[in-house]
């Protein structure tokens, strides 16, 4: 009886023998960095997330539920002094940064690899720069007269594997004529139509965006897990392709305009560089930008080719495209294979010895290949994921602070994790690599009300409050 005890408990003294390691190195660095720390009441979690942008003009048409809001980007250039030259987000999104520095006369480059951003951001400016009065009347008149009602032309809405059966089929219908009538409209009202429905496809489907896969409503009738979906009344077609457009035309009316939209004397320009930031900006040349502010994707497993799947659909991606995306991405997901970081770079080899030289890091990766051999993680891409977001992050850094401008900042927002009982402090890690690739530490903006790990988490190694941040750094 003793032997059998003691083959049960090997594992598990192991397990906090490890953890008590990782804690202990996680308390060394949080020394370091103690004095940098900075709670800041001000930063609410809306703040830093889509919801402020909810009920601010243009900013609120598309629910990125990944972007920051604008009045974040306007409060750290406030705070920081950010007032002329030229900015970059390498992780643009749907270019919230970008518009916010353009408005407040700055030059603004972004870098979006995924095409629903990159389609956000190109409606934006054609709204800005090229519509004219008569393309206004034509998308009001398509509001109050719902004029795909009358066509006699459908299009076949696009579809992958993963948004079969999305729609009703009265609705599947509906986005036919509309997109059938689109096609007699001149190409900047097309775009704007596409980009209406964009907005609404979520809010009219049987899915929700949960995080790392869609949702699915039982009304789908698709097989659910072990709880029934319902999120409640679906909106008819007509009505929230209404309401959209008319959003889109009020929030552009003279009194809104300014709102993001300023004069052109003051408006700085905005150039989108679509693609991976691994493969682009390395041909950024030095000592370029006046400040990088950006939020990358955090190491929490979310597939954002899954969870935008239907954008991706209507904008004529195939399954092929879709795994490429995929496995371009910075690695956040369990899909992601490794990358040959010196082949994309072999510049790359002091950010890559800037990780390896990270102890907490590396404690943190061995735990996990350990875990991963014992059999005790729900997935066993998760220590590949992990080492793969860190070792890429880590090339990131060393482009940013090669074409920042000296002494100048760079804003980050991020999110802590936990995987198989170890906390990671993301926050404290990126921020010891960019202190060994050039930056200085100047402080992290920490929100006072973190977020609980997962609920997986929280059932196996009970509740723990992880730290939500705004790293500011300076090129030295």
């Amino acid at each position: 009886m003793p032997n059998l005890i003691s083959v049960f408990e090997a594992p598990t003294r192991r397990q906090d023998i490890a953890l008590g390691e990782i804690d202990h190195l996680d308390g060394e660095l949080s020394q370091n960095f103690q004095n940098k720390y900075l709670l800041q009441p001000s930063l609410t979690r809306a703040l830093v997330s889509f919801q402020a942008n909810k009920t601010r003009s243009v900013y609120r048409w598309y629910k990125y539920k990944e972007a920051f809001s604008a009045a974040l980007v306007e409060y750290l250039f406030h705070k920081y002094g950010i007032a002329r030259g030229r900015i970059l987000d390498p992780f643009a999104g749907s270019g919230t940064a970008l518009f916010v520095a353009s408005a407040m006369g700055l030059d603004a480059d972004g870098i979006e690899l995924l095409p629903i951003g990159q389609q956000i951001i190109a409606t934006k400016r054609i709204l800005d720069r090229e519509f004219t009065s008569e393309d206004f009347e034509a998308l009001q008149r398509w509001s109050t007269l719902r004029v795909w009602e009358q066509s006699k032309t459908r299009v076949p809405l696009p579809e992958l594997r993963i948004t079969q059966g999305a729609y009703s089929d009265r609705t599947k219908e509906a986005i036919e004529k509309y997109l059938g009538a689109c096609q007699q409209e001149n190409t900047r009202v097309q775009i704007v139509l596409r980009f209406a429905l964009l907005c609404i496809l979520e809010s009219i489907s049987f899915t929700r965006k949960d995080g790392q896969y869609l949702r699915w409503d039982y009304r789908s009738g698709r097989g659910h897990g072990k709880r029934t979906f319902d999120k409640g009344e679906i909106p008819r077609f007509e009505q929230a392709i209404s309401e959209k457009i008319n959003e889109i035309v009020s929030d552009l009316s003279p009194a809104h305009q300014s709102s993001l939209f300023p004069t052109k004397k003051s408006q700085g320009e905005i150039h989108l560089y679509e693609g991976s930031s691994l493969h682009l900006l390395p041909q950024f040349p030095d000592n370029t930008y006046d400040a990088i502010v950006t939020s990358p994707p955090y190491c929490n497993r979310y597939d954002y080719t899954r969870t935008y799947a239907l954008e991706l659909a209507l904008l004529g991606l195939d399954e092929q495209e879709i795994a490429r995306l995929r496995q371009e991405m910075l690695s956040c997901t369990v899909e992601n294979r490794a990358k040959d970081l010196l082949k994309i770079n072999p510049r790359w080899t002091a950010a890559l010895a800037a990780a390896d030289g990270q102890k907490l890091l590396q404690t943190i990766l061995e735990y996990l290949d350990d875990q991963k051999a014992q059999g005790a993680l729900n997935n066993n891409g998760i220590p590949r994921m992990v080492r793969g977001y860190f070792y890429e992050m880590a090339c990131v850094i060393a482009e940013s602070s090669r074409i920042l401008k000296f002494h100048a900042p760079l804003f980050m927002v991020n999110d802590n994790v936990r995987y198989a009982g170890a906390s990671i402090s993301v926050d404290m890690i990126l921020s010891d690599i960019a202190e060994r690739l050039g930056f200085q530490v100047e402080n992290i903006l920490v929100l006072p009300d973190g977020k609980g790990n997962s609920s997986q988490q929280m059932g196996r190694h009970g509740r723990q409050h992880l730290r939500k941040c705004v790293y500011v750094w300076r090129k030295l």
